[in-house]
């Protein structure tokens, strides 16, 4: 299959603060995570926090089936968090495990969807 590749630029600028910024992540409620994470802001979205992997304290990461092609990142592998109560989150995570090299730095960092909460630790 052939999928689009772009290049970060001025009509579609990616922003990645690499000093890090201390979070707890939570999931009903309940903290499953601290960490460093690095801030990728694209084009007009919002932030996205990106934390590496031994920073999560759940039960298990599971690899979903799911993956997602961004033409500025790559392909996104997705996962499903689940907690220390038994409750799985299907699809909670993606990581670029190989990401483009504009991005390289989020490279198997994990990032979340909103049934998981970014907040500042």
């Amino acid at each position: 299959m052939n999928r689009p590749v772009r290049e970060p630029g001025p009509d579609h600028p990616i922003l990645i603060d690499t000093d890090g910024q201390l979070v707890r992540l939570k999931a009903k409620g309940v903290k499953v995570g601290e960490g460093v994470a690095l801030a990728l802001r694209e084009a007009s979205y919002p932030p996205v926090f990106y934390i590496e992997r031994g920073a999560i304290n759940a039960v298990a990461l599971t690899r979903s089936e799911k993956t997602t092609w961004c033409p500025y990142k790559g392909e996104a592998t997705h996962y499903h968090l689940t907690l220390a109560d038994g409750t799985v989150l299907e699809n909670a995570i993606w990581s670029y495990e190989d990401p483009l090299p504009a991005v390289d730095v989020i490279k198997n960092r994990l990032a979340f969807y909103p049934v998981v909460t970014v907040e500042p630790a």
